[in-house]
C-alpha cells in the first residue's frame, strides 16, 4: 500500500514509517517543516488545520490509506490548556485529514487514540475493554481532552476507519527523554507510585499501528498496551537504573497540582486496566515487550 503518514516526525511517526518500509508499504510524510528529511518517505508539506492548503498539497496524489499520528506535545502536557492545540488536532485536524483522504482516494485510514479517554479517574481492578463507554465527559476539567478523542474517533468510524487506544509511551525516543530528564534531576515521581496505567513500546505501538493497518475491522477501535500496567513511579524508577540516574524524586499530590494540574491528574488520579486481548485476536499482534522491565532493559539510555 502507498501510506499517507500524518506525524511522521513524532516520536511514534518515526518508528511506525520504519515499520511500514519493513513491511514492504510506500510512505507519504505529511509535515508541516518544508526542510523535513523522513528517511525511507516522500515529504508532503501542508498544516492540518489549514484545510485548503492541505488538499492543495495532496492534489495529484494517491494513497491507499492515511494514518494520523499528530499531536501537539512535544513535552509532556503540564496543564489543561496543554492539550488545547492536540484536541483541535483531534477534532477539525482529523475532519480535515478525512478529506484529504476522500481526495487521495484511501480506502483507510487508521487515527492515534489514547487509553485516559476511557477517563482520568480511578476505574477500579476491573480490566477496561472496548465495549466500555470511552470519551464521556463527567462535568471535569479533563472534559475537553476525553471529548476530543471521542469525536476524532467517530469521525474516523464514519469514514470507516480503525481508532487506536495506545498506553502512554515509552521506548525508543520516549525513553532517552525520561533518561535525559532523570540525569538532570527534572522528572519527579508522584509520591507513593503514583496511579497504575496501561503502556507501550514505541516499538510495539508501531507495530501495532501497521498490523491495524493491514488486517483492522472497519469501524472498530482497538487497545494497544501491553500486558503490564504499571505505576508512574516503577516506570521512572525503572529508567533511572537503566540510566545510571538517582531516583526521582517524589512529590506529594498537592505540590505537583500547583505546577502541573494536568500531570497530575494522569499521574495520581488516573487508574486503570485494560485489555489489549481484541488487538492480539483480531490484528494478529502481540507486544513484543510484553511489561515495562523488558522494553526499559532494551533500551540503550
Amino acid at each position: 500500500m502507498k501510506v499517507l503518514v500524518a506525524g511522521a516526525t513524532g516520536a511514534i511517526g518515526k518508528p511506525l514509517v520504519a515499520a511500514l518500509r519493513e513491511a514492504g508499504h510506500e510512505v507519504l510524510a505529511l509535515t508541516r517543516s518544508p526542510g523535513a528529511v523522513v528517511p525511507g518517505a516522500r515529504t508532503v508539506v501542508a498544516d492540518v488545520l489549514d484545510r485548503e492548503g492541505l488538499l492543495r498539497a495532496v492534489a495529484g496524489l494517491a494513497a491507499d490509506a492515511v494514518v494520523h499520528e499528530l499531536t501537539a506535545l512535544s513535552k509532556a502536557p503540564a496543564k489543561y490548556r496543554d492539550m488545547e492545540t492536540t484536541n483541535v488536532l483531534r477534532t477539525t485536524g482529523t475532519a480535515h485529514l478525512l478529506d484529504a483522504a476522500a481526495a487521495v482516494g484511501a480506502r483507510r485510514f487508521v487515527t492515534q487514540s489514547m487509553v485516559p479517554g476511557y477517563g482520568y479517574y480511578d476505574h477500579g481492578d476491573r480490566v477496561l475493554t472496548e465495549e466500555d463507554p470511552f470519551g464521556v465527559e463527567r462535568g471535569a476539567k479533563w472534559d475537553a481532552a476525553v471529548a476530543a478523542m471521542r469525536v476524532n474517533e467517530e469521525r474516523v468510524f464514519a469514514f470507516g476507519g480503525v481508532a487506536l487506544r495506545y498506553g502512554a509511551f515509552y521506548g525508543l525516543e520516549g525513553s532517552r527523554a525520561f533518561a535525559a530528564m532523570l540525569r538532570a534531576g527534572k522528572l519527579p515521581a508522584p509520591r507513593g507510585g503514583g496511579g497504575t496505567l496501561p503502556w507501550i513500546h514505541l516499538a510495539d505501538a508501531a507495530a501495532a499501528t501497521v498490523a491495524a493497518l493491514e488486517r483492522g475491522t472497519a469501524g472498530e477501535a482497538y487497545n494497544i498496551v501491553d500486558d503490564t500496567p504499571v505505576t508512574w513511579g516503577e516506570m521512572f524508577a525503572a529508567h533511572a537504573r537503566a540510566a545510571g540516574a538517582r531516583p526521582p524524586r517524589a512529590l506529594p499530590r498537592w505540590l505537583m497540582r500547583m505546577a502541573a494540574p494536568y500531570f497530575t491528574t494522569l499521574m495520581f488520579d488516573t487508574r486503570m486496566r485494560v485489555s489489549n486481548g481484541k488487538a492480539k485476536r483480531e490484528l494478529g499482534w502481540k507486544p513484543v515487550y510484553p511489561g515495562y522491565e523488558e522494553g526499559v532493559a532494551a533500551q540503550e539510555l
